[in-house]
């Protein structure tokens, strides 16, 4: 069975981070043959050590890499296709798709929601001009939607590794990373945000010492301007008061994963590393990606309404307020004091939602039973 999966790469490295796990797993766990189409090979490569960034056509992990040009060249239609995220196909493989004698399976496969509406329209058919159809699918976080993007043995391997120390102390010497015996150990990956100078004022008047771990990103420059640094760059090691602030060089997602396992708060951002965030059980602070008219709003909230049933109605409000002052750019040194008492709710809750939501059917086993049951259909 051949599928194609089509990306374009939109916010850095999420819809290429998405779509790069999702067709690992789809060989690694399914057998299946997968192409995966980037317009950007750049961003590929960076979290993937070892691509061409330069190459037309490569195979890493089982998954074939193709250059997804603007001067398309003809190519015979996978049995299914993903088009992620609404990136649009060639006209062309649009009009091979609808000329080929055996049905092909159309997925648009969409940004990760919580809003109320997804479970109704996961799954619905679009009939297309050229006769073809098109089904939405989304991910989600409920039994109605097409599941979260999650390897067969993660929930296995995250909890064998925050289980053991040495594991751990040895993953962060290979970063250049020495824990401090009782400092609180925080990552963050993040957009650009006015709010940061406030919540590092606030971690380094802190009475607790913190170690912040930054993977190069679109956030260092903000970082530079609070600590007053010219330029920082991979290993560069600062501190002001209880704070030390690290720069790690960018990694790829293996070993991301593994930042988060390593991290007792885990700042994000998008997609990608939002979910990823989640897997690691821990208490997590999301920065959303900005959409015009104030769109994202709604998917914060929606998300914040589901994340945080069963919490206590203090620790609930303490942990959205301080979500959208992030969000908002705001100071944060006030809400993040407030979520201090509440910490060990938290961290029971992050250990609970992530087992919860590991307990579910993943994307990539959702897509393949998706394929499955519309070919009993078709048939």
């Amino acid at each position: 069975m051949k599928w194609d999966i089509f990306c374009r790469v939109v916010d850095n490295y999420g819809d290429i981070g998405v779509t790069w796990r999702l067709a690992r797993q789809l060989v690694a766990e399914h057998g299946l043959g997968v192409r995966l189409w980037v317009d950007d090979m750049d961003a590929f490569a960076r979290i993937c050590p070892g691509a061409d960034a330069s190459a037309k056509r490569q195979v890493r992990q089982g998954v074939e890499l193709c250059l997804w040009a603007g001067d398309w060249q003809s190519r015979a239609p996978a049995d299914v296709v993903i088009e992620a995220f609404a990136c649009e196909l060639p006209a062309a493989y649009v009009a091979a798709m609808a000329a080929r004698p055996a049905k092909v399976l159309w997925l648009n496969l969409e940004y990760l929601s919580a809003e109320d509406w997804v479970d109704g329209c996961h799954g619905l058919p679009s009939l297309q001009s050229s006769g073809l159809q098109k089904f939405f699918f989304f991910p989600g976080f409920t039994v109605g939607s097409g599941g979260l993007l999650r390897e067969r043995d993660l929930m296995n391997e995250r909890q064998a590794f925050q289980a053991d120390a040495g594991a751990r102390a040895a993953f962060l010497a290979g970063l250049g990373v020495t824990h401090s015996p009782g400092a609180r150990l925080i990552s963050l990956f993040a957009y650009e945000n006015p709010g940061l100078a406030g919540w590092l004022d606030a971690l380094a008047a802190d009475s607790r010492p913190s170690q912040l771990l930054v993977p190069e990103g679109r956030i260092l420059d903000d970082l530079q301007a609070w600590i007053g640094a010219q330029r920082l760059a991979a290993g560069d090691i600062r501190q002001r008061g209880q704070l030390q602030v690290q720069v790690l060089p960018f990694i790829e997602q293996a070993q991301y994963d593994r930042l988060l396992w390593c991290c007792d708060f885990n700042a994000v951002r998008g997609e990608d590393s939002f979910l990823r965030a989640q897997w690691a059980g821990r208490p997590l602070l999301w920065h959303i990606y900005q959409q015009a008219e104030g769109a994202h709003w709604d998917k914060l909230e929606a998300f914040l309404a589901l994340y945080t049933q069963g919490l206590p109605p203090e620790a609930a409000g303490a942990l959205a307020r301080l979500w959208r002052s992030w969000n908002a750019g705001e100071g944060m040194g006030e809400s993040w004091q407030a979520l201090h008492p509440h910490w060990p709710v938290l961290v029971a809750h992050a250990q609970r939602w992530s087992l919860e939501q590991g307990a579910r059917t993943d994307l990539a086993a959702a897509l393949v039973q998706f394929y499955r049951n519309w070919l009993s259909y078709a048939a």
